[in-house]
């Protein structure tokens, strides 16, 4: 039991402190609290470096959200890693990474946000190559020099914002948001945002950090590193509502919830599928906050963290009764075996659709009637609601796939569902994913959104829905003599496979045009020239001087005779002269 007691303490420490969170927001939202503390560390000319911890009701309501999640996943990992010798070693960095995301959430200042923005980059390296091989070698590699471009930003950041004489950005939000060098500031946050958060052209590392164990991908993906980017730009929303780049930002974020949506329907990683189901609705996050509706933009990050934490936990139980498989072809017809853990898994997955009153629908129902209000293009329009259906498509495919086809017996390891451990922890998140929807709506909105829009309008959410519903089953209705539709599409399947080529461009697409450069370099100076006219030339001449010396040592009474007598020669010629 001893191995087991972090977990433990870490579950109960965390939880209390989601409880304690719980009633400060309470209180925070009643009396319209806010609570500034700023430490002075050091002081130098006019530049003062000072550690500043910012409490207001959207970070404290957001780091009862972390603390609730990574409790639970804490707890679950108990069961889920109990196979492992270093399970400490696995907790604490779970704990570093939940500490340098709540240090992220309070501070708003850029020094303190830059330790915990690394902290976040560095600690999902490391649980990225947590299984050591070459796979999550090369993933936690991309996870990581991908957000280290967001880093380089913000210490741009940092260093331009020391012309203003102070780091922490809130008090310029509304003093200087017409000023044009502000503008830099502006770009390097969107920048940064959208390495952290995964959008185009940035998204190829968010599926490859798939090889992490579950449940961090279970606490990645919902609460913690990919939400970063969307908190940062929540906080800096005032100051960028004007600008051009959000424009930009706006029409990266929709292609990329497009993108992620088309390509979860190619994938057949029951893990990958649910990331990319992330990276659409971090999209949509993105866009909607580009539209300057930052409240709404928090509101879905909340409502999504829950039910994606308790998706990927579903996926973990899925893959450990499947002996480590997640293929989702070799599953099926689960539901008669596991069906608590398909309960879960259904109501996540209803929740993530917008399936009325589950927690997904109220935030994504109330965006896209305001992107319906909003004076925007018809593509973008288009986009939103066309990825809406998408939603629906994989996640009614990832249904039949696991549920209704029939088992494929290609892989059984342990058909039963008494990993109580595993379903506690999913049971708590289970009652967020029903509940949180209507709760943070009544917390977070003051006053309700007026809408007014004509019927078919308002109606168009449940269309698009119910067309994705009709397609996503007919397409994964198979019998065992039915031949895959995706086939008939096979050529354009490997651009949606490999997410419109973006793997392609962060690694082969950047590394080629260097490595070859430097194979050249290599074969030419450092094993041509240089050699030549350095090491290899010398230990040539030595060598075949050496080869002349050595006839010299042969014990031969001829040569020496010889050498003696020449010797004696020359030493005669030298004196007459």
């Amino acid at each position: 039991m001893k191995k087991y007691s972090i977990c433990f303490i870490s579950f109960f420490f965390l939880f209390f402190f989601m409880m304690i969170n719980f009633f400060m927001v309470i209180y925070f939202i009643m009396n319209n609290l806010v609570i500034f503390f700023e430490w002075e560390i050091i002081s130098f000319n006019s530049m003062s470096i000072v550690m500043s911890i910012l409490l207001d009701w959207m970070s404290l309501l957001f780091m009862m959200f972390v603390s609730l999640i990574s409790s639970s996943v804490i707890y679950y990992s108990k069961s889920y890693m109990s196979s492992e010798l270093n399970l400490n070693r696995f907790i604490y960095l779970v704990l570093m990474f939940v500490f340098s995301m709540i240090l992220l959430i309070i501070s708003p200042n850029m020094i303190s946000i830059l330790l915990g923005w690394d902290g976040l980059g560095l600690v999902s390296y490391c649980l990225v190559i947590y299984y050591q091989n070459m796979k999550s070698y090369n993933a936690g590699m991309l996870t990581a020099l991908s957000n280290r471009i967001g880093d380089v930003m913000i210490l741009f950041l940092i260093s331009w914002m020391m012309n203003y004489g102070s780091w922490n950005y809130i008090f310029y939000l509304n003093l200087m948001s017409h000023d044009f060098s502000m503008k830099f500031i502006g770009l390097l946050v969107i920048i940064a945002a959208m390495t952290k958060s995964a959008q185009i052209p940035f998204s190829s590392w968010l599926p490859a950090a798939m090889a992490a164990p579950t449940p961090v991908s279970a606490l990645v993906h919902s609460s913690t590193l990919v939400t970063a980017g969307v908190y940062l730009l929540i906080r800096f929303n005032n100051l960028l509502v004007e600008m051009i780049f959000l424009k930009i930002l706006l029409l990266l974020s929709s292609l990329t919830m497009l993108m992620a949506g088309i390509c979860a329907n190619y994938e057949f990683d029951l893990k990958k599928i649910i990331a990319l189901s992330t990276l659409s609705q971090l999209g949509l996050m993105m866009s909607i906050l580009s539209m300057g509706f930052n409240d709404l933009a928090f509101y879905h990050l909340l409502t999504h963290a829950m039910f994606k934490a308790l998706l990927f936990m579903c996926a973990g139980v899925i893959i450990h009764m499947m002996n480590d498989n997640q293929d989702i072809r070799m599953m099926g017809g689960i539901s008669v075996y596991i069906p608590m853990t398909s309960l879960c898994l259904n109501i996540s997955n209803l929740a993530l659709c917008g399936i009325p009153f589950l927690a997904g629908f109220y935030s994504k129902d109330i965006i896209l009637e305001m992107v319906s209000m909003s004076n925007l293009n018809m593509l973008i329009f288009f986009l939103y609601y066309f990825s809406t259906g998408l939603t629906m498509f994989y996640t009614i495919r990832l249904l039949m796939y696991l549920m209704i086809n029939d088992f494929n017996l290609l892989s059984i390891y342990n058909l039963y569902d008494e990993e109580y451990i595993m379903l506690k922890s999913m049971i708590i998140l289970l009652f967020m994913s029903l509940v949180s929807g209507s709760t943070l709506s009544w917390m977070i909105f003051c006053y309700p959104y007026m809408i007014y829009l004509p019927f078919n309008l308002k109606m168009m959410v449940i269309y698009v829905t119910l067309f994705g519903l009709l397609l996503g089953y007919l397409i994964s209705n198979m019998k065992i003599y039915s031949m895959n539709k995706f086939l008939y599409f096979y050529e354009m399947s490997y651009f949606y496979v490999t997410m419109w080529f973006l793997p392609n461009l962060s690694t082969y697409g950047l590394n080629y045009f260097y490595l070859k450069m430097g194979q050249m370099l290599y074969k030419n100076i450092d094993l041509g020239w240089s050699e030549m006219y350095s090491g290899q030339g010398m230990f040539y001449i030595m060598k075949n001087n050496s080869i002349i010396y050595y006839i010299y040592q042969m014990n031969n009474f001829k040569i020496y005779l010889f050498s003696f007598i020449l010797w004696m020669l020359f030493m005669f010629i030298f004196l007459m002269i």
